[in-house]
């Protein structure tokens, strides 16, 4: 735990390694939760966000998922309109794609059953591409991710490969989907509170098993002490309990005495 502490310390304490430098506006409220608390710190995130990237010929070709030299012809964590894609677009001088990528959130989690409880309230918010990992360190990190991307070629070596009509769709579905996007963020920061809320009340109140072993220590006590009370009756209170059973046996004798 102490070890967890230290290194959140170090790491929320280093400088925003991203293009932008800063957190995203709506990923915030999700970030600031999850680092409030001593159990969650967040490594990367993203609000989702509308590309133009430009790559070359070979980047294209190739296999393998190329980042670093991709070139930004445009970005917005907001909607888009056709007039911002065509004029980033005039610009193009290799292979374009426009791009949508939803909210993307890596969190390191102190315990296994940490990261369970973020990854049900990911799953249940509609990023059903969630997923906990375990490093060799034994570091848990649990990713909350979603599968409604969208990635299409627009150009080819500088040259619009598409109609303005058919940019015009894309941008409507792309749009649709940073609306979908926004309404999935806004969903999971309130069921993470509320899971958050939850999980504290039932680390607080007693559980199942402490209220069924203390009802039996109570029941013991309460046996123990009928007994206590019995073994301290005077000699008078217990020839009194005996009398009946006296009474009994004296008329089963005379009942026997009589069928001999």
């Amino acid at each position: 735990m102490a070890a967890f502490r230290q290194w959140k310390a170090q790491r929320l304490a280093r400088a925003d390694a991203s293009r932008k430098g800063a957190l995203d506006e709506r990923a915030v409220a999700v970030v600031q939760l999850l680092n409030g608390r001593a159990q969650f710190c967040t490594t990367s995130s993203c609000s989702g966000r509308l590309v133009l990237a430009q790559r070359s010929a070979a980047d294209i070709n190739s296999c393998e998922i190329q980042k670093k030299n991709c070139t930004w012809l445009m970005v917005t964590h907001e909607m888009c309109i056709k007039d911002d894609v065509m004029t980033a677009l005039e610009k193009a001088t290799g292979d374009v794609v426009l791009k949508f990528e939803p909210f993307v959130l890596h969190v390191l989690c102190q315990e296994l059953q940490d990261a369970q409880l973020l990854h049900s309230v990911a799953i249940d918010s509609g990023f059903r591409n969630s997923g906990i990992t375990v490093g060799r360190g034994g570091k848990i990190t649990m990713a909350v991710r979603s599968t409604h991307c969208l990635e299409v070629p627009l150009s080819h070596k500088g040259k619009l490969m598409v109609s303005e009509e058919y940019i015009e769709f894309l941008i409507r579905v792309a749009n649709r989907k940073m609306e979908e996007n926004t309404r999935r963020i806004d969903r999971f920061y309130k069921c993470l509170e509320l899971a958050l809320k939850t999980a504290v009340s039932a680390n607080n109140s007693p559980s199942e098993e402490t209220e069924k072993n203390r009802s039996v220590y109570i029941h013991r006590r309460k046996r123990k002490t009928v007994q206590e009370q019995d073994v301290h009756t005077s000699p008078k209170d217990h020839n009194e309990e005996l009398e009946p059973e006296d009474d009994t046996e004296s008329n089963l004798d005379i009942f026997a005495e009589i069928m001999i």
